[in-house]
């Protein structure tokens, strides 16, 4: 791929934008969250022209922004943030991406880390055989007739009041694990036929189950807040999403789409990008299927919870209360959602597209749960497996100037492709391991392209997230033990 070497302009020290000059039919101008070192990765491929394309679309307000995770994707880059007025603006599959609702939670223990080393090769074994894995897996539960509706309008609910999982984790988890207006007769047969066996799966890719120790705080009190008291202190991170359901869902709705874009006298300089008003039947139609599809991903790691809870107690011999395993947090990336936000002083309702980003809203904002009202949302940024992942809270400033939104995770700078060129499996392998790091995967080829070398370095991606003040560093985990799909 090519070398952008479009219009770019230095705002400050963490901030780049492409101007609405730059590009015939942009209505605003692009932004990109970077320090000059990541940027020179960004400008190695075509995701800042994918930040301007995704400019050109109707009812966008404010900016096309690029978190600085940023990478090309379709149609959207991932990492790509844009708001459309409800009132005239679109909605775009390629927006939210084929992995609707793959998200992150973590659980914090009462365990430490002298506990758990010498326990640690036994638990990631039994959390491998917990959590079935890999590309098509098939998990334990066996939904019968139109069970699998059932999953998709109540999401994390029908997992807990099914017996997977505990109903104050409901509380933690972004929109409760349930997110309304989802309609399951909007999901095609096909996609209900992908998703009835893979509840409860892992899946394949850059998904993972993660044991690890946090090392480092730099907020006390927010810190403690959450849960988390001291370095040493084991947690456990989940990172999925709605599996082939969710895949199927959005490669349905982009040919529905695409094939409904000339019935608006829509036009778009790339057709990923395709797009249809928010209010359309289509939109709306669009929109009650993703939703669906986001509360099957919300069950999905509720169930993959229980068994991690279950894997945990087993292997450290430890009950349930006393191994402590209290959902700190689930966020979810890769949506579209309808918001209130203030633009140019006005309050208007959009509809905000976060494709490899989060949200990250601020501490008195009225959706948070009780307890984070004073510090603000949690927001989780997993890293590769041989490196670190960080816990951070969402500020007033990403309110303002995101749509409270901030970076997902560490961002590719290589392709599976390449990635396997460059490290085989069983480099990778021992690589991680003589970091102390235990790993199981499903495959060495699968382990090759998820080697720390094809990620830009999460450290310097949250430190232009938290320098740019669009959400704070609160905590730092390293991992002790990863299973990867």
């Amino acid at each position: 791929m090519p070398k952008w070497t479009g219009t770019l302009e230095q705002m400050d020290e963490y901030r780049w934008r492409i101007p609405k000059s730059y590009k015939t039919g942009m209505r605003v101008p692009g932004l990109i969250f970077a320090d000059k070192q990541m940027l020179a990765h960004i400008l190695d491929e075509q995701a800042p022209e994918q930040v301007a394309n995704v400019a050109t679309l109707p009812g966008i307000v404010n900016y096309s922004m690029a978190m600085p995770d940023v990478h090309w994707g379709y149609g959207f880059p991932i990492g790509g943030v844009a708001a459309m007025r409800v009132a005239d603006g679109v909605v775009s599959p390629g927006g939210v991406g084929f992995d609707i609702n793959c998200g992150v939670r973590i659980l914090r223990t009462n365990v430490v880390i002298d506990e758990i080393k010498p326990h640690i090769k036994k638990l990631v074994d039994a959390l491998y055989t917990a959590v079935p894995s890999g590309l098509g897996s098939a998990g334990k539960i066996r939904l019968r007739g139109r069970e699998i509706d059932d999953v998709l309008v109540k999401g994390s609910r029908w997992a807990v009041n099914n017996g997977y999982g505990r109903k104050e984790d409901l509380e933690t988890t972004e929109e409760h694990g349930e997110m309304p207006g989802a309609d399951p007769d909007r999901v095609s047969g096909r996609a209900k036929e992908r998703g009835t066996p893979q509840l409860g799966t892992l899946g394949s890719g850059n998904h993972f189950l993660e044991v690890a120790a946090v090392d480092e705080i730099y907020e006390p009190g927010t810190a403690a807040a959450m849960g988390i008291q001291r370095t040493g202190q084991v947690m456990l991170l989940i990172h999925c999403g709605s599996r082939g359901l969710g895949h199927q869902v959005a490669d349905d709705y982009i040919k529905f789409i695409m094939a409904a874009m000339t019935k608006y006298g829509i036009d778009v300089p790339d057709r990923q990008l395709a797009c249809c008003p928010v209010k359309s039947p289509e939109g709306q139609s669009y929109l009650a299927a993703m939703r669906g599809a986001a509360n099957f991903a919300w069950a999905n790691r509720q169930c993959i919870t229980h068994w991690v809870r279950d894997a945990f107690c087993r292997v450290l011999e430890l009950s349930d209360r006393d191994a402590g395993l209290e959902l700190i947090y689930d966020v979810t990336h890769n949506m579209a959602k309808i918001e209130e936000h203030t633009v140019d002083g006005k309050k208007e309702t959009l509809c905000v597209h976060r494709k490899g980003a989060t949200r990250a809203f601020p501490a008195g904002h009225p959706i948070l749960p009780p307890q984070y009202a004073k510090i603000g949302q949690p927001v989780l940024v997993p890293g590769d497996m041989g490196r670190y992942s960080y816990i951070m809270v969402g500020t007033e400033q990403a309110m303002k100037e995101t749509f409270g939104s901030t970076c997902h995770g560490a961002g590719r700078m290589q392709s599976r492709t390449a990635a396997k060129k460059h490290l085989s499996g069983r480099e990778v392998l021992n690589a991680l391991e003589a970091r102390g790091i235990t790993v199981r995967a499903g495959s060495l080829s699968g382990l090759a392209e998820e080697a720390s070398e094809a990620y830009k370095d999460v450290t310097s991606v949250v430190g232009v997230a938290h320098g740019a003040g669009i959400s704070r560093r609160v905590a730092r985990t390293r991992p002790l033990g990863v299973v990867k799909g």
